[in-house]
């Protein structure tokens, strides 16, 4: 058996071209959500101590996530 048929690398670099696409647009989704927002979340999260404000930004990045997975996924 061929070692090129054994061990296929294409699926492997394609899930980490996605991942790398993925990361990059949720990165690009938080900052711009940031920036439309009148306060600074990481201020208020990390300084503030708003936990509320953390459990929706965590929402906000499972959301994002499901977006960008469903459009990569096709």
């Amino acid at each position: 058996m061929a070692a090129a048929t054994w061990f296929n690398l294409h699926p492997l670099i394609n899930s980490i071209v996605y991942s790398v696409v993925g990361f990059v647009m949720l990165g690009l989704g938080f900052y711009v959500y940031d920036k439309l927002t009148p306060w600074r979340m990481w201020k208020e999260i990390i300084d503030e101590h708003n936990i509320a404000l953390a459990v929706i930004v965590g929402a906000m990045v499972l959301g994002i996530s499901n977006i960008i997975a469903a459009a990569i996924s096709g």
